[in-house]
């Protein structure tokens, strides 16, 4: 390594602290009046005053500045549980009663899953319904969404 590529390197990570330094400054005083204000939005409104400090940083340094400083945001715990897994190696099966006329009870049966908010948490609903009468056949009611749990009843 020559002298002038170190002291060069040198420097450059000197004003590399500034800079970060300056951008945690700029995002800890926007962040006290919109706490929840994303990183992409800070990036853009920030850049204006960043050009006038002559602190050239893109998008990426911008993200790792504030993840080197524990400033990136934590996302929001889901409103719905995630109750689909299409990336599966099961097979998909068509549907085979669609159209078909159901005129007497315990003919067709279908099942449906959904999730119940409560206070400690979700739970899943697993329900079989007679297509004809629409009367619930069976249910079960349980922490997770695995077969087992809705076969047993």
């Amino acid at each position: 390594m020559t002298r002038q590529n170190y002291y060069a390197r040198r420097k450059a990570r000197q004003n590399r602290k500034v800079d970060a330094g300056l951008v945690v400054a700029l995002v800890m005083e926007e962040r006290k009046i919109q706490p929840r204000l994303g990183t992409r939005k800070l990036h853009f409104m920030l850049k204006g005053i960043l050009a006038q400090e002559g602190v050239k940083l893109g998008r990426d340094r911008f993200f790792a500045v504030l993840g080197e400083h524990g400033l990136l945001l934590e996302p929001k715990a889901a409103e719905s549980p995630c109750t689909t897994h299409s990336r599966h190696y099961l097979p998909v099966f068509g549907n085979r009663i669609k159209g078909l006329e159901v005129s007497q009870p315990n003919e067709v049966w279908v099942g449906d899953l959904t999730f119940l908010r409560t206070e400690v948490g979700f739970l899943y609903l697993a329900l079989l319904t007679d297509k004809a009468s629409r009367k619930v056949v069976g249910y079960h009611c349980g922490e997770t969404l695995e077969a087992g749990a809705a076969l047993r009843r």
